[in-house]
């Protein structure tokens, strides 16, 4: 176990797209949320040196100064690696230089800011509540502070969003010589404000135009295509997100944080009345389905999947587990310096990729 995802739920405004758990800042409810958080961790986390510790949310820089100390204080108590990626996610119309260097001070060497558009529509239109100039504040302040490692997310396919709005927006996230970049295709969720308005989404061949054309605009300003939705610069791959990837374990704490412990997979409750005493999707993993997981999670990654790393946790070749030797005839998939991958002109479609390896599972592997 080395890597540990905590969950902040607060906002200062709800976005129309966001179906994480989330819920509107008020002070009282933070101080109760933080001792529960508190109480999960010291019940649950069981002393190992963590190599990376991700604070998203919700806005975790939505906390008061105050509060953001009170946090830190609870995080004491992991243990951390010397290289330990600590991030922590954040939104620039709620940094301040204070809070930028009280996480410093806290050993935060990593941020992810929401970005998501500097168009004005589209801002409006995903109920954000930043300009770019609040956009360029937050990383220069954050340069000044020392952070030297910044993911920025942006999100794409707005039903209304013309190529050149993606143009725009990607000039501007260049401009930010940010070291990551996480682009995702806007998903209408059913219980969001823009699902319950019933709005339609992109046409796929739009969508499927505008992720090419990302793919083409970050790969020529020097950013690696390293993961289906993730581009950086060499050196800068997410070490938290690779832990994902690469079907690793790790802790969730947290109202809703999602967990991965002794092959099981579960989520907390995403009622404050229940949190921390119930978990939710419960998965208790068998060695097949674990297999499963290892093969879907690292196939989004450039690299692929290891063959060797693959036999190391499982005592079995890959090939006596799944019958994909014809889809590398195919070219579906890739054998390549020990690795299966998916060619990355097919990433757009690797969902039906990975739907034919399940289907041929060899059963009795």
């Amino acid at each position: 176990m080395k890597s540990c995802y905590i969950h902040i739920p607060f906002c200062q405004t709800i976005c129309s797209y966001c179906d994480f758990c989330k819920q509107f800042y008020h002070k009282e409810k933070v101080k109760d949320y933080l001792l529960k958080l508190k109480e999960e961790i010291l019940r649950d986390y069981k002393g190992e040196v963590l190599d990376t510790i991700y604070i998203g949310g919700g806005t975790p820089t939505c906390l008061s100064l105050k509060e953001l100390e009170i946090l830190f204080d609870i995080l004491q108590v992991f243990k951390k690696s010397s290289s330990c990626e600590f991030t922590m996610e954040a939104n620039c119309e709620t940094l301040t230089k204070e809070k930028l260097i009280c996480m410093r001070n806290h050993g935060v060497n990593r941020l992810s800011i929401g970005v998501e558009s500097v168009q004005p529509k589209q801002i409006k239109y995903l109920e954000r509540n930043h300009s770019k100039e609040d956009i360029s504040r937050g990383i220069f302040l954050a340069r000044e502070v020392g952070f030297q490692n910044i993911n920025v997310d942006l999100i794409y396919a707005l039903s209304f969003e013309s190529m050149e709005d993606l143009k725009r927006d990607l000039d501007f996230v260049v401009s930010l010589d940010v070291e990551h970049i996480s682009t995702y295709s806007l998903m209408i969720e059913d219980h969001t404000k823009l699902g319950i308005q019933q709005v339609k989404p992109i046409s796929d061949e739009m969508d499927r135009d505008m992720y090419y054309f990302i793919v083409d605009f970050l790969k020529k300003h020097g950013y690696q295509h390293y993961e289906i939705s993730n581009f950086a610069k060499e050196g800068y791959f997410s070490k938290h997100n690779l832990c994902y990837w690469h079907n690793e374990e790790y802790y969730g704490f947290g109202l809703g944080a999602a967990s991965y412990v002794s092959h099981v997979r579960s989520c907390n409750t995403r009622s404050p009345l229940h949190y921390p005493n119930k978990k939710i999707e419960v998965e208790n993993l068998n060695q097949s389905e674990r297999e499963e997981y290892e093969v879907l999670l690292n196939l989004r990654l450039q690299e692929g999947l290891s063959l060797e790393r693959f036999k190391n946790k499982y005592g079995k070749d890959l090939f006596d587990c799944f019958a994909i030797k014809k889809l590398i005839e195919e070219g579906w998939l890739l054998e390549e310096n020990g690795f299966i991958r998916i060619p990355e002109k097919y990433w757009y479609v690797s969902n039906e990729i990975l739907v034919k390896i399940l289907q041929k599972k060899i059963e009795l592997c």
